[in-house]
């Protein structure tokens, strides 16, 4: 079971509070796109075994979106940050090298 904090309103809770909202930080495609462009956006995901990136939402609560920071293979939740950014924070980023060492955000920019 994951434990998520909403950025948002401060509430720390189980997963069954929120929902998974995919990979977070992609370009986004729509209409007046290339083919291919569109569907890259609607089909093609990363799975990484380790450190992912993810949009979730508060349902239960505030109703908002955020992002998180954890590792597929451990459930470890790094943390959380506002789904306006267009990047991790810094101190979330250390925070994973830390833990992981040579790992790279550049592997997911």
């Amino acid at each position: 079971m994951l434990l998520l904090e909403c950025p948002c309103c401060g509430v720390t809770a189980e997963e069954t509070e929120f929902h998974g909202g995919g990979e977070a930080h992609l370009k986004r495609f729509g209409p007046g796109s290339a083919d291919e462009e569109f569907e890259s956006y609607l089909f093609h995901r990363e799975n990484p075994r380790g450190v992912h990136f993810e949009r979730w939402r508060h349902v239960n609560g505030c109703g908002k979106w955020f992002h998180a920071a954890r590792c597929t293979q451990t459930l470890e939740v790094f943390g959380t940050y506002p789904a306006q950014t267009t990047r991790p924070p810094e101190d979330l980023l250390a925070k994973i090298r830390d833990k992981r060492p040579g790992w790279s955000w550049r592997d997911f920019a």
